[in-house]
């Protein structure tokens, strides 16, 4: 298929929620609500050069494209487009569903840019828990990121994570700033109120999970910040180069739980932890 004409093609990054941020040409970004392109410049990765590779839960496709362009001799992404497939609780409001559906989208995105980058990733439509030789194969590397924490049995979905991997997992999560703080033993508060978010844990809960599911650290969890992207930026009200919230806002969200941690994901970023791990 030959590339949409520039004017067409900025029209159909306009027309999408992107979760990704991605430099589709030079003069052209896509409007995520997160940006983890410093991110990845800075986390531990193993040399990718040849290996095969795995993305689980793959949105529009940051992290395999990332994989691909280090080297990557195969890389496939996994994501589940169907939201009846998600882990809701079992009280959900109908509009909800419909609403986190719409944003999250059927891989529109994912589409678009593996055709703009000319990338060859495979991707398949498949959930974590369904991971299996079988159905998949083995890999190198294995790239689960932001994911844990929308999952009602995150052990066991990485258990599945566990069969299929022969080399080396990182897991890059959201944790809770303040659960971490508070302790150093692994620990995770449980929201599953109305919406797929789950159970959100602090650094060593993270960790726990992943040797609770059969891996064995290879480094300490290493914390990383996920940085907002324009499109949460713009829905935040800010500004194109602001670096927070007018202070009316400000002081608005300091009222609340979750105006505070909106106001720390918009400024400072979303606190996730880096887990490097292989099968013990």
């Amino acid at each position: 298929m030959s590339p949409a004409p520039a004017d067409d093609l900025r029209q159909l990054v306009r027309q999408h929620k992107w979760y990704h941020t991605l430099e589709l040409a030079p003069d052209l970004i896509t409007p995520g609500w997160f940006d983890t392109r410093e991110v990845a410049t800075r986390l531990p990765w193993p040399s990718l050069t040849g290996l095969r590779c795995l993305d689980v839960g793959t949105f529009d496709g940051f992290w395999a494209f990332e994989m691909e362009r280090r080297g990557a001799a195969q890389v496939v992404a996994i994501d589940v487009p169907d939201p009846a497939n998600w882990d809701w609780p079992a009280v959900s409001d109908p509009r909800v569903r419909e609403e986190i559906g719409r944003r999250k989208g059927q891989g529109e995105g994912f589409v678009l840019a593996q055709r703009v980058l000319g990338s060859a990733v495979e991707r398949r439509d498949l959930s974590v828990y369904d991971l299996e030789p079988a159905v998949l194969g083995s890999f190198d590397f294995v790239y689960l990121g932001s994911l844990l924490v929308h999952l009602r049995d995150p052990v066991g979905a990485l258990s599945a994570v566990r069969s299929v991997c022969r080399g080396t997992l990182m897991v890059v999560d959201g944790v809770d700033a303040s659960l971490s703080a508070l302790t150093r033993r692994p620990a995770a508060w449980l929201d599953g109120m109305g919406r797929p978010w789950w159970w959100k844990a602090n650094v060593a809960g993270v960790a726990r999970m992943v040797e609770a599911a059969g891996f064995e650290l290879e480094a300490p969890p290493r914390r990383v910040w996920m940085k907002a992207g324009e499109g949460q930026r713009s829905e935040a009200g800010l500004e194109p180069g602001a670096s927070r919230p007018p202070l009316g806002q400000v002081v608005r969200q300091l009222r609340s739980a979750a105006g505070r941690e909106s106001l720390l994901w918009v400024t400072a970023g979303d606190p996730h932890v880096c887990v490097l791990a292989r099968p013990a």
